[in-house]
């Protein structure tokens, strides 16, 4: 069982990212007093319950978030397995009232990457953003973005790490092949020659491996990412919550005593980060617990040019998603360039939310 606590601490940057309050989820945590397999009091009970009364009044979409919560950070057992089912059948629901958000399929000997999208047109291809989140977070927790990609001139692909949600493929030194086998997926219908990657978390590190493949991909977006200290710090491995220990043992397939020496390996080297030739945008919060402050100071150092927003936050900045989100999207704005109307209000926005009203960056 996962440590309540643990639980109750880092899924509030995930309700946050989401759009709910501390008066909503407050008193429902306060509800949980355990993490068995359903029944009262349990974690994925007390999720649930919330999400079928918003389910049965119509509200699929805030009953998707909750299912999502219900079943975070991973499916351990079958009562998360029905929360990560009724999750994906609500924003199945929930979408069929906004028929440019399609469902993406790609198969690949290894396993099957499901997807949403949003623009995919043969007679029209568009550049591409590819938006991923991490190790706990599932694809429709990010999909309702691919609304507005249209009016910023993408097509979009939002999708799941490995293991993660429905993607069936196994989490190892060679998932960041995933990528270059989504933009081969959707080749015909977008430019993939001009794809950028918003890349969440662990997925960044995978987004950041990929570049040093694929050309195709022109510009990386991420927040929190490993990069290498996390990988190869002993010391450091022996401070991080045993939440994401767990959740890296469960999409690996070994034991969590075993995580750190499997994946040793995985680090990006400074050389590696310094042969990146394309432009690199990274959020990194000052009083992580999971990520080491020294991976953002390699990007800092060995990334030519990269752009860095810190905040003084734990991992995933909850107190501050309203400033990542805009500037995240601000940054896939100048990597790609034009559209200079919306970034000039994106970044007004952004100097509104970071310095206080009045104020310029």
């Amino acid at each position: 069982m996962n440590d309540i606590a643990e639980l109750k601490n880092f899924v509030v940057a995930h309700t946050r990212s989401q759009g709910l309050p501390p008066e909503h989820y407050d008193p429902l945590l306060d509800r949980v007093r355990h993490d068995g397999n359903g029944g009262p009091g349990s974690w994925v009970h007390e999720w649930s319950t919330d999400a079928a009364r918003l389910e049965a009044d119509g509200k699929l979409l805030e009953a998707c978030v909750h299912y999502n919560m219900a079943r975070f950070p991973y499916v351990d057992g079958s009562a998360r397995r029905e929360a990560l089912s009724r999750c994906t059948d609500a924003f199945d629901r929930w979408r069929a009232d906004f028929p440019a958000v399609q469902r993406l399929d790609v198969e690949l000997p290894e396993g099957r990457i499901r997807c949403w999208s949003a623009g995919l047109d043969a007679a029209d291809p568009k550049p591409l953003l590819v938006m991923t989140g991490g190790i706990v977070s599932v694809k429709e927790q990010w999909a309702p973005v691919l609304l507005q990609l249209g009016a910023l001139g993408f097509a979009g692909v939002v999708t799941e790490m490995p293991g993660v949600g429905e993607n069936t493929l196994p989490y190892r030194a060679d998932s960041w092949r995933m990528l270059p086998a989504v933009l081969d997926a959707v080749g015909d219908r977008a430019d993939t020659s001009r794809t950028y990657a918003l890349a969440l978390s662990f997925s960044g590190h995978g987004a950041l491996r990929a570049a040093l493949h694929d050309s195709r991909i022109r510009g990386v977006v991420g927040a929190g990412a490993p990069v290498h200290d996390f990988f190869t710090d002993t010391a450091w491995q022996r401070t991080v919550p045993r939440v994401t220990t767990d959740t890296l043992a469960h999409l690996i397939g070994t034991k969590p005593d075993e995580v750190y020496e499997v994946i040793r390996d995985w680090a990006l080297t400074p050389g590696e980060l310094g042969a990146l030739r394309i432009p690199v945008a990274h959020v990194t919060s000052l009083r992580d617990e999971i990520i080491p402050p020294a991976d953002a100071r390699l990007l800092r150092e060995h990334v030519r040019g990269v752009r860095l927003l810190a905040h003084d936050d734990v991992h995933g900045s909850p107190g501050h998603f309203a400033q990542t989100r805009l500037w995240t999207l601000l940054s896939v704005l100048r990597m790609r360039g034009g559209l200079g109307d919306q970034r000039v209000a994106l970044t007004r926005d952004f100097a509104r939310l970071r310095y206080g009203k009045g104020r310029r960056p």
